[in-house]
Formats: C-alpha cells, structure tokens, sequence
C-alpha cells in the first residue's frame, strides 16, 4: 500500500475540502460511512445488526456441512431427487445456508434501504434459534424418512412448525420495516417475502403429508406441488430478494448511481409475474387436477424477462461507476455469469427435452454458481466494512485509521475464490454427463474454496491482515467474532 499518511492526510481524505466530518461518540450506529477514496464518503441512514455476524457465521457452517454431505455422495446425485438424503442435502443449503445467510444481510440493510431503524432488533436472535431449531428437527425428519434414524413422523410437522414460526419472526420484522418506505430496492425485499410465505406453506403441508398428518388433501398436494415449492423460495425469496439487496449494495461499494425506479420496477414486476403465475396458477392446476405445463412455461417466460432485465440494470450500475472494481464486484461479475449461464442452460434443456433428466445440473449451477457466489463474494465485502465501521467509526477523525480495504488482502483471496467458481463450473459438467464420481471431486474442490474464503473471513474480522501501528488506535476496541458490540 505504499507509504502510511498521516493524520493530517487521513482527515483530508476522509472529508475532502469543504467535507469535513464530524462523529458525535453515539454517532456511529446512526449512519455508515467508507472512507475509500479521496473525494468521495459513504453515508447511508442505518445502524449496526448486534447479530448480523452470527447469522452469517451459522450459514457458512451450514454451507460447509452442504458439501461435506456431497463430498461423502449423500443426496443428489447418488441418490434420486426426491429420496430423503436429497431432502436433507436441498434443505441444508437452502434453509441452512442461503436463507441464514439472507436474514442477516436484511436485517442489517433493510433499515439502510429505507432510512429507517429495524422494527424490532429483539426479534432478532429468537429467529435464529426457531430457524435452527427447526432445521435440526426437519433434518432429523428426513433421515429417519430414510432409514438413518429410528422412525419418528412428529419430526417434520415439528421443524415445519418451528421453522414458520422463525420465519414467521423475520417476515414480520422485515416486512414491517420495509413497509415504512417501500420504494425501489425494499419492494424486491417485500415481493420476496411474500415469496418466502408461500414457500414456508408449502413445506408446512409436505411436512404433515410426509408424517401422514395431511390426509388426502395433503397427499395431492405433495405429489404436484414441488415444483411450486421450489420456484417460489429460490426464484422468489431468494432471488427476488438478492437482486433487490444487490441493486443498493453494488452501487455504493461501486459508487455509481442507483437503478431509475421505473426501470426496477419493470424487473421487479417481470419477477413477481412469474411467482404469482407459478404459485397461482400452479394451485389452480392442483385443485382443479390440471396439467401444469402451461403455467410453468408462462412463469419461466416471465421469469427469463426478469433476468434480462436484471442484467440490464447491472450493465448500467458498472457503466456508471466511479471506482475501480474491487475483488467483491469482480467475483460477483461471476456470480452473474453463472445467472446467465443457467439460463441458456433451462433454455437448451427445454428445446431437447432432457429437462427432467438434467435438472440437478440446472438447480445446481443456479444454486452454487449465481446465489451463492453472490453471497460469498457479497459477505466478503460486507463483513469487511462492518467491521471496519464497528471498529473505527468511533475514533473516525480523531485518530489515524485504516481504509475498508486495509482489511483484507484481495491478493490472497482471489484464489479461493477461483477455485469456487471453476469447481461450481466443472461440477455442472459432471451432472450434466452424469459422472457422480467426478461430481465427488469437484465438491471436494468447492470446499477447498470455501475454507479458504471462510479463513479469509475470520481474519477480516479479527483484524489480522490490518497493519499493526493503525490496527487499535487510542478509543477502538477489537471486535466480537460473532456479534457487534452494542
């Protein structure tokens, strides 16, 4: 990094002339400031989420327990897509590792999306522990579905239980809290939750057909509904919901301008068409004993209208930009590649007609390639600036402190980094050809990766890569590992 300024130049850079900043000692939780470039300072209304690291600490366990499942061959594509293993294996990563991951990043920029406190911060750590809870629970359901654990139906209708009532906790905190200002990115967050609803009911009733609790209703349900269940928690909750959180994020790490309204909100109603024609329609089709080829082929209409728009929208946040794109951005860069590629992937599945056959490719790529190389490369940043508003926004002004990006070394990290996405890559391939073992291998290589990026991580946060004579200046105090000082 060259030679450190001094105190002098540290305020200069910070305010600039004519921009000088002033941070009262109870400041800090009132607004986000990044002093990374001479002429520019972040400011964005919002506070710090107490347990935001825990969530995000919880998920990458989960993540890293999904790939140990793969690695050993249990679930897809060892086993059949709906056999039990699979069940565990698709709720890891998608409650487990996704969804944890997305509850802690919206609880910390939901109230920065919308100038507003979060509605209730003591909502917070009880979701967390229902979602575990039930996760354990719905888990230990499936396994004993399969054989691994001794026969014990309440298990899932417990989980299924547990888990509405956490989420039930994160919508209505979320939900209330985008409410107050639901104008651009919150209304892709609102359209998610009300996705994630839909999901959550649907898995609540699989889970009473599965314990023999549903009656025939439920068995119908079971039979024709997955598909329904599927679109709605991974098109809606959480892709809906990453591209809202996206927009904010990647124009203020980038410092380009936001998205024009109409233009989101032509996104945002492409993507919500195709939720509501899936879950709707797809009802219809269930009540009424109809084929649900139709409904599906308008929602993936609607649904491929949403992407391409999405990319649109990014293409202008990166034409815009004023800064240089950082190790997070460039990573994301693949994350959307992986977007792209999945669906030309559908597409050409669709045309030959092997949809059915290769459609642990497709979910895969869309799931280990789009969403959670974008939440990997996103908490990389995130955790980052965090940390460094937790620990120096105190003395901001007063003392010399690092940059954001003193506390990382994007030099080392890239690697990991790279070694997820050709691994998510050739994986996709070796579903696609259908070679189970090469599958193997390369899940062994994605958590190469994700170690990796997890060490990174660790060492953002304990302050390690930051240069011993700025890493505590008079006034800071290192922090916590997994929560934010209060």
């Amino acid at each position: 990094m060259g030679t450190r300024p001094s105190l002098r130049h540290h305020k200069e850079r910070r305010g600039g002339p004519g921009k000088i900043i002033r941070m009262t000692p109870g400041s800090r939780r009132n607004f986000f400031a990044e002093p990374e470039r001479d002429d520019e300072t972040i400011m964005i209304g919002g506070g710090i989420s107490r347990w935001t690291m825990a969530y995000f600490a919880t998920a990458l366990t989960w993540l890293l327990a999904a790939l140990a499942l793969m690695v050993a061959g249990i679930g897809h594509p060892a086993t059949d897509l709906a056999a039990p293993d699979t069940l565990v294996l698709v709720h890891v990563v998608c409650i487990g590792w996704l969804s944890l991951a997305m509850c802690g990043a919206l609880f910390q920029f939901v109230p920065v999306l919308v100038a507003k406190p979060l509605f209730s911060e003591g909502l917070v750590l009880p979701a967390l522990g229902l979602l575990t809870a039930g996760l354990v629970a719905l888990l230990a359901g499936f396994m004993a579905l399969g054989g691994r654990l001794p026969s014990a139906p309440w298990l899932l209708p417990l989980g299924a239980v547990l888990l509405v009532a956490g989420f039930g906790l994160v919508v209505i905190n979320l939900g209330v809290t985008a409410w107050l200002r639901p104008t651009g990115p919150a209304r892709f967050v609102l359209v998610g939750l009300a996705s994630l609803c839909a999901t959550a009911a649907f898995g609540t009733v699989f889970a009473f057909a599965l314990a023999g609790w549903a009656g025939p209703t439920g068995d119908a349900v079971l039979a024709r509904a997955v598909p329904l269940h599927a679109i709605a928690g991974l098109g809606g909750w959480l892709t809906l919901t990453a591209m809202g959180v996206s927009y904010r994020l990647l124009s203020m790490f980038m410092l380009a301008p936001e998205v024009e309204d109409r233009q989101s909100r032509l996104t945002l109603a492409a993507g919500a068409l195709a939720v509501v024609t899936t879950v709707g329609g797809g009802a219809v089709t269930i009540g009424f004993a109809m084929g649900q080829n139709v409904v599906l082929s308008v929602a993936a209409i609607f649904g491929l209208s949403c992407a391409a728009l999405y990319g649109r929208d990014l293409a202008g946040i990166f034409r815009d930009r004023k800064r240089q794109l950082e190790l997070n951005t460039r990573m994301a860069i693949l994350s959307f590649a992986s977007l792209a590629g999945a669906a030309v992937l559908g597409i050409a599945l669709v045309s030959m007609g092997t949809l059915t056959s290769h459609s642990g490719a497709f979910v895969f790529l869309a799931v280990f390639g789009w969403l959670s190389g974008l939440v990997l490369a996103k908490l990389y940043k995130i955790i980052a600036f965090l940390t460094w508003l937790e620990t120096y926004g105190p003395v901001m002004g007063r003392a010399p402190t690092p940059r954001v990006q003193d506390l990382v070394t994007e030099s080392r990290a890239t690697k990991w980094f790279a070694i997820y996405h050709l691994s998510v890559w050739t994986g996709t391939l070796a579903l696609l050809a259908q070679e189970p073992n090469a599958f193997r291998v390369t899940a062994a290589a994605m958590t190469v990766g994700v170690v990796g990026i997890v060490h990174e991580i660790i060492r953002i946060r304990r302050l390690e890569d930051v240069a011993p004579p700025l890493r505590l200046p008079a006034g800071a105090a290192a922090p916590h590992l997994l929560f934010a000082k209060s």
